[in-house]
């Protein structure tokens, strides 16, 4: 029996709308979704399982709100705007100087100088030459000594536990706790001999004086008390009186006429005499031990061969001459010079590589000047290399090294010939950076390149030209070295200058052994690529408002006015056996 099913109205009306609209829906050409009453009988089966999860869906809400869910309903916080803070405004410049304290560090370094010379020291305290008045083991950054304010010196050498300085007079100054444990500040000792230049030995000081005569004098005040004291001569004619202290004189024999002493360099237990001619002598510098590794130049000399007469009496390396020798430079046990020709010798110890040659075990020294083959560093280069300066310390030798561009075989192209690369070389022992190469090498015997030191330019102003960077000088101490560049500097900013017209210094460089500190960091680590380190006055940055960090750099000589006189002043750096320095020098 079939049952007919009774619409109703609503739905029969529903269906005759929908007719209405596909027939009007065809009649204008469109296709159309023809909602009928076999959808609404859910005839289409994806559209009944679209139905059926919105159906679950709006069931689970209802059920979940009918239980209480969300309890709370918060509407999620507006974020605070972000608080703009502005940049305070520069205080005000008073004056011209002022300002250019105001922007530059470096402007700010020069007028200290300048204004308050003295000595910073740091590293090693153990015998009270960094920080006289205070217990510390360690400076660990540079401190002022007080008793060196707003003076000048000449110069001035540093060991652990023992320190000397030349006076702005040409004295003798010296302190530490082995030379006096009941003086604590610098005392005079050697007066009266218008002294230049300094360099120690392990127990000894040797001073060169302005007229070419070399002093030896114990590094201990109770020798200076208990040892022989020599006749000198005093204002009264034909009169001579013994010295306060003791000490000993290292007269050079057969000098020329016009020939006087130019410069001194002392190891441990040696040192070299150069004179104006050239000629070079080497002598015992210690009171203890006498030379024994080679480093006096001289093949066969020992404790029981050496001639009649002082034991610490200057012999001329007769293998140098016909060499006119400019540089010298010694480290512990082993010694360098250079001619004005640009070649190097190297004699003494070679333990370490410090010569430039690969170290033999079977014979780790060598007695006679050994000239240094520079023109394998740069074979196949077309680099013609010219030595233009050594330095020494410890275990370590550094050569510093013109090379000039030249044609090479077959080559045409003329651009670039002449031109002049500025290098820096190093071997020894580089266990603690003092290499300065990077690495961390035991024993370096062919010369390393320096890159951090070697192939810089920059541009000149002044000469309209870009113009190698090389080194001014290269302090090297027992496991550290520092080098001052000699980069474009500026100190003639004045009153009629732009207020925006700054001095500065040249860069200075450190690396090596930090194990007392004394490379100036404030840490402990040793460092083998050259770095630089914060000023000497951090404080004077900070009164001016800068918070950043800035780096050290040192005032080259210039004539200022200082205590209503001119005089001619510049910033040296000296490093020592654990420590450094920085001084102004006259």
């Amino acid at each position: 029996m079939i049952q007919s099913r009774v619409l109703p109205r609503s739905l029969q009306a529903a269906q005759r709308a929908g007719k209405q609209h596909r027939l009007r829906n065809s009649q204008r050409g469109f296709r159309s979704t023809n909602i009928s009453r076999t959808a609404l009988a859910g005839r289409s089966p994806q559209l009944g399982r679209v139905t059926g999860f919105l159906l679950i869906v709006t069931i689970s809400a209802g059920c979940l709100y009918t239980a209480g869910y969300p309890r709370d309903l918060h509407a999620e916080a507006v974020p605070a705007p972000a608080e703009i803070t502005f940049e305070k405004q520069r205080k005000k410049a008073g004056s011209r100087e002022e300002n250019r304290d105001l922007i530059s560090s470096q402007h700010l370094q020069v007028k200290k100088s300048w204004e308050n010379p003295g000595v910073y020291a740091w590293g090693s305290n153990t015998g009270k030459v960094v920080a006289p008045d205070s217990e510390e083991p360690f400076i660990k950054t540079p401190r002022r000594i007080p008793f060196f304010d707003g003076k000048l010196i000449r110069d001035i050498k540093l060991d652990r536990n023992f320190g000397a300085a030349i006076s702005e007079n040409g004295d003798l100054l010296q302190w530490g706790t082995a030379f006096s444990t009941s003086s604590s500040d610098p005392t005079a000792t050697l007066k009266g001999k218008d002294l230049i230049k300094l360099s120690i030995s392990r127990d000894r000081i040797l001073a060169l004086s302005s007229n070419g005569i070399v002093y030896s004098i114990p590094a201990f005040e109770a020798d200076q008390v208990s040892g022989p004291k020599p006749l000198e001569s005093t204002w009264f004619p034909f009169w001579k009186s013994r010295s306060a202290i003791s000490y000993r004189t290292l007269p050079i024999t057969n000098m020329s006429w016009g020939e006087t002493v130019s410069d001194i360099s002392s190891g441990l237990e040696h040192c070299l005499i150069l004179t104006s001619r050239g000629r070079v002598f080497s002598a015992a510098s210690g009171t203890e031990d006498f030379p024994t590794k080679g480093q006096l130049g001289i093949p066969g000399l020992t404790w029981t061969t050496r001639p009649p007469g002082s034991y610490d009496q200057p012999h001329e390396i007769s293998t140098l001459k016909g060499f006119e020798i400019a540089k010298i430079a010694t480290g512990d046990y082993h010694s360098l010079v250079a001619d004005r020709e640009g070649r190097v010798f190297a004699f003494g110890d070679n333990s370490a590589g410090q010569l430039g040659f690969e170290p033999d075990v079977d014979s780790p020294c060598i007695d006679a000047p050994s000239l240094l083959p520079i023109e394998k560093l740069y074979k196949g280069t077309n680099l013609r290399p010219r030595v233009t300066n050594v330095a020494a310390g410890g275990v370590n030798s550094f050569f510093t090294i013109d090379a000039t561009r030249v044609a090479g075989q077959g080559e045409d192209d003329p651009r670039g010939l002449g031109r002049v690369t500025a290098d820096t070389w190093s071997c020894g022992q580089g266990i603690w950076g003092g290499l300065g190469n990077g690495r961390w090498t035991h024993v370096q015997g062919t010369p390393t390149k320096v890159k951090a030191l070697s192939g810089l330019f920059e541009y000149d102003e002044e000469k309209n030209m870009v113009v190698p960077i090389r080194l001014a000088r290269l302090s090297v101490g027992a496991t550290h070295s520092a080098a001052v560049m000699n980069n474009v500097v500026h100190l003639g900013a004045n009153d009629r200058s732009s207020e925006n017209d700054t001095n500065w210094g040249a860069d200075v460089l450190w690396w090596g052994g930090n194990e007392f500190y004394q490379v100036g960091t404030g840490k402990r680590n040793n460092i083998s690529n050259p770095t630089y380190i914060a000023p000497l006055d951090v404080d004077a940055d900070k009164e001016k408002g800068r918070r950043e960090e800035h780096r050290f750099q040192i005032t080259p000589r210039k004539k200022i006015r200082f205590s209503e006189r001119n005089v001619n002043v510049e910033q040296r750096i000296e490093c020592g056996r654990g420590v450094t320095a920085v001084y102004s020098r006259t």
